[in-house]
Order: C-alpha cells, then structure tokens, then sequence
C-alpha cells in the first residue's frame, strides 16, 4: 500500500497530540483558523505547551513552552490560542517587515483583536525577535490602517512635522461630512491622502476622489494626495511635498471645520 502525505487538518490534529491536553494551535496557523489570510503560507505547526511539559519540536511540529498559557478558543474543533497571543508568536519567526505588517494590520482592521491587546501582549511576551513587531506596531497604535498608511506615518516622522491624527472624521461648519483623510492636522486644517486609484481616468474610484476634493476645496482645507508606491520610491519628495503643502495650510486663516474619531 502506498503511503500518502497526511492532510493540513491531521497534520494539526497530530501536532496537538503531540503536545498533550492543554495545548493549543498558535502562530500562523492558529490565524488561518481565526479566518485571517494577510501572512505567507503556513508551514510548521507551532503550538503551545506549558513550561512544565518536557517536550521539543520534532518533523513538523513547532512546540513553544511557555509559562503565559492563554485560555484557548475553539475553532472547527481545535483549540487555539487569541489573535492577538497568535499574531505575534507568528510575527516574531517573521523577517519580513510588510508581512509582520500586514499580518497585525489585518488582525486589527477586521476586529480580531484590538492595538492595545497587541501591545500588551508585546511588552509581556518573549522579547526574540520582537524588533519588527514593535516598528510595525507603533504605526497601528498611531491609528494606521493598511500598509501605505503605516508607510506614511513613518515618512511623516522622517518629514519632522508635529504629530497628526489618523482616520479621523472631518466635518464643515455645518457639521457636514467632508472627508477621512488618512492624516490630518486639526490646528491648520491640513489633510493627506494616500490616493492609489487618484489619477485612473475611470471607474467610481476616480469619481469619489474628485467629489472629496471638491469638497475639501469647497470648505477651505489644504490637502495633499500622494500614491502608496512614491511613499518607498520617492521618499524625499513625497518630505519635501508635505512640508510645502503643511507651510501652506500654517499661511492662510483656519477655515472653520472639526474632526472626530
């Protein structure tokens, strides 16, 4: 009889024996069973024993003991460790900045776990491998909600400009909804926006971009688009574009708007 490779779900299955009755599934694996994608495909299993068990990694199980065992949740039968407790186990054995970023970014922008949850657990967990977790998660606890953004709140820092606010609500005198421009400077009404659709020539994504414009336009506010991409590939001038752009809103008298989260 010919042997056959064991599926994704007994290889699971089997890591968990392997571990005992208090084990849980944690890492990238553990993500994919919270419902989560934004990461590189899974390999080993790593799972979660307490420090008292006298075990070790073998073939495709990555056994991790810990004396911070977190209560587990179920998922398809399994148990599995929080998001928050799995997200950075994985992030930690992750080398490449986008993918820890996009890994956490994901995990809070759909509701799996909140920034303070991430950064609680930052501080207590193990501090290997903890230096790209903490880079990417400075831009979450600033309120970035994608890649681009968390790459444009690292350019605004670089751009020496006082702290923005990030995904917030402006509204007209009237109390009007205007805009959620990625970064916003209440004190001068200053807004950017991370555009990649800004310049298509078609589509409701192209007609959404103009009516916000219109609308910042109409109600006085200074704004600046800049597409993801120039954000790595021309990072000076995407600096020296907000720094002109911020000068210009600090010249003119401030129009009145408000902003809320």
């Amino acid at each position: 009889m010919r042997s056959t490779e064991p599926t994704d779900e007994q290889r699971l299955r089997a890591a968990l024996l392997r571990g005992g009755d208090t084990a849980m599934l944690t890492g990238l694996w553990a993500l994919r069973r919270h419902g989560l994608e934004q990461f590189p495909e899974p390999g080993d299993v790593h799972i979660l024993v307490s420090d008292e068990r006298e075990i070790t990694s073998s073939g495709f199980v990555l056994v991790e003991r810990t004396t911070r065992m977190p209560a587990p949740i179920s998922r398809g039968g399994l148990p599995v460790a929080p998001v928050y407790r799995a997200a950075l186990d994985a992030a930690r054995r992750i080398r490449d900045f986008d993918a820890v970023q996009g890994l956490l970014t994901e995990a809070v922008q759909r509701n799996r776990c909140t920034p303070d949850q991430l950064d609680k657990e930052l501080r207590l967990g193990s501090q290997r491998g903890s230096a790209l977790p903490r880079r990417a998660l400075q831009a979450i606890l600033c309120g970035a909600q994608s890649i681009a953004e968390a790459d444009a709140w690292e350019i605004w820092k670089l751009a020496g400009l006082p702290p923005a606010e990030w995904n917030v609500r402006v509204f007209d005198e009237r109390g009007t909804f205007i805009a959620k421009p990625d970064a916003w400077c209440d004190d001068i009404a200053f807004a950017w926006e991370i555009d990649s659709r800004t310049w298509h020539g078609e589509g409701d994504g192209y007609s959404d971009t103009l009516a916000r414009n219109a609308r910042y336009t109409a109600a006085g506010i200074v704004f600046l688009q800049t597409l993801p991409i120039h954000l790595r590939t021309r990072p000076d001038r995407v600096i020296a574009d907000l720094r002109s752009a911020y000068a210009a809103a600090q010249r003119r008298p401030r129009p009145s708007v408000s902003c809320r989260p």
